[in-house]
């Protein structure tokens, strides 16, 4: 069933959890995904990034999620993640996105509050939600000297956030707080002050980005000092990259490409049940 950011935020704070946001760029993800949440009977969050454009096309795949949520057995919000411009927002809309963000973390504070307000006014005409980010997230977003900077000088600023939230009236914040997009290749410094000080100063719902490759133990950290939404896709993906090399190293004659996707959504949903059994507390 089609839900909002609203709606699933509810379960999360009654639940003291988060929402997992999967990106699904393909069917693959999708099953992986949808499965595993009915298998635990919790909502979850699918998503589309705008940067998964070349490989996932929003017109052929945005219909494809829309449907799927509305089949679903628990709520779903379809995501548009990571939105550069106010015309993209507008076609994920269009096709029955429910909930969308605005990414202008690389703008001036101006530019990105006008685009995000823009935004936001737009999803009000749809009944959807909105995320929005302000601060440095590492991996996808570093400025160009990015080199001098240490992990502290990209975390959110609570005045900041509580001054971009007011001028912008969003539903959820993406707050950098020393996550990164991508793969760890050092242990994130995460800072978890900087979480229960940004909640406390804007009063919604706080969003990690970058959530793949976090310990289970720094997720139930993060939890408890505020967030509600986590991202996560680059693990799940690598598991499912694994396991279609293994199964083409170990089948010489292997002829169907469906064996290597069954294989590849198999080990992903694995990954998925680890997963979505730490960010919503479930024993």
């Amino acid at each position: 069933m089609l839900a909002n950011l609203k709606d699933v935020f509810k379960y999360a704070e009654e639940h003291k959890c988060a929402i997992g946001a999967f990106n699904t760029p393909n069917l693959e993800n999708l099953k992986a995904v949808l499965d595993t949440v009915e298998k635990y009977n919790v909502p979850v969050i699918i998503s589309h990034a705008q940067l998964h454009e070349p490989v996932a096309n929003l017109d052929f795949i945005g219909p494809v999620m829309v449907l799927m949520a509305k089949k679903a057995k628990v709520p779903v919000v379809v995501h548009l993640d990571h939105g550069e411009t106010v015309d993209y927002i507008h076609r994920a809309l269009d096709i029955g996105f429910t909930s969308v963000m605005f990414d202008g973390s690389l703008t001036p504070y101006d530019e990105n509050v006008a685009n995000t307000r823009a935004t936001v006014a737009l999803a009000k005409k749809y009944g959807a939600t909105v995320e929005a980010e302000v601060g440095i997230i590492g991996g996808r977003e570093l400025p160009g000297d990015s080199a001098k900077m240490k992990p502290e000088d990209m975390y959110t600023k609570p005045e900041l956030a509580k001054r971009f939230v007011n001028d912008t009236k969003i539903d959820a914040l993406a707050c950098a707080f020393g996550t990164v997009h991508g793969i760890y290749h050092t242990k994130p410094k995460l800072s978890f002050d900087t979480i229960k000080n940004v909640r406390a100063a804007v009063g919604i719902p706080l969003v990690m980005h970058g959530g793949s490759g976090v310990s289970p133990e720094d997720y139930i950290k993060a939890i408890a000092a505020g967030i509600e939404k986590i991202n996560y896709y680059t693990y799940m993906s690598l598991e499912g990259v694994k396991a279609a090399k293994k199964i083409i190293a170990e089948t010489p004659d292997l002829t169907f490409y469906h064996d290597i996707a069954d294989a590849a959504t198999k080990a992903m949903a694995a990954d998925l049940d680890r997963t979505v059994r730490v960010f919503y507390g479930i024993k």
